[in-house]
């Protein structure tokens, strides 16, 4: 039996364990999807050691897992950031799917007001975002607690009104609000939000996130990240058995 895995740190509510289970069944695939988890990035080689038949990688490993590997494909050395292996013999080969998958399932919601965007984040995700969004033409604005101190970087305490009406675009690329965690939000001034805004979050659990629900309140259309999620999911697929 073949077996399929995600790596990360912490699992138990992961989307893509469930995902691939009901899928195998729903296809009459002999094979078996589990979570690894890890305590530091190092402990991959034991999962390696397997001989998986794929892998996906999450938070916090998409960018650390790199020099673990023997080869980047064109885009996720472009994004700098892995979320899925392909075992090629002994050659591990690190692709980016969330790209693909956050395209995917941003297409029918883009409208020409969504020229600039803000991105929560500066981890592996929010870089396959940012790749994403500048590729269509959208300007991108990073927002973290530790911004990199140039002008397309800034911390949470500088976002202000003229910002959010500046940018229609927002993606939380953060875990911030993920369950069971689910009451956190961004500390934002949400009443610059309005219904010309599309507001993103790649949480998916839950359904919808305080972060979600607050923009929702001041008329923005919203969405999370299950779309981008099973879009990515079925792009690995296709890479582990191309």
């Amino acid at each position: 039996m073949k077996v399929y895995g995600l790596v990360g740190k912490t699992l138990q509510h992961s989307f893509s364990a469930d995902f691939f289970s009901d899928y195998f069944v729903t296809e009459n695939i002999f094979a078996k999807y589990q979570n690894f988890e890890l305590a530091v990035i190092e402990d991959i080689q034991s999962v390696f050691d397997l001989k998986p038949a794929g892998l996906n990688v999450t938070i916090p490993y998409k960018e650390s897992v790199i020099p673990f590997l023997d080869e980047l494909d064109p885009i996720a050395e472009k994004i700098g950031a892995v979320n899925t292996i392909v075992f090629d013999g002994d050659k591990k080969i690190g692709y980016n799917t969330d790209a693909f998958g956050f395209k995917q399932a941003i297409k029918p919601f883009l409208n020409n007001q969504h020229e600039r965007a803000l991105i929560f984040g500066t981890g592996g995700a929010a870089k396959a975002v940012a790749s994403v969004l500048k590729e269509i033409g959208v300007d991108v604005i990073f927002i973290s607690r530790d911004p990199h101190g140039n002008n397309k970087h800034f911390n949470y305490s500088e976002v202000n009104l003229q910002m959010l009406n500046a940018c229609k675009l927002m993606v939380n690329c953060t875990p911030v609000g993920t369950f069971p965690n689910s009451a956190d939000y961004l500390p934002l001034p949400y009443e610059g939000i309005g219904k010309d805004h599309l507001v993103i979050d790649l949480i998916y659990n839950p359904i919808k996130s305080m972060f979600l629900q607050k923009a929702e309140n001041q008329g923005a259309t919203i969405m999370n990240g299950e779309g981008m999620l099973k879009a990515q999911a079925m792009k690995s697929w296709s890479l582990w058995n191309n």
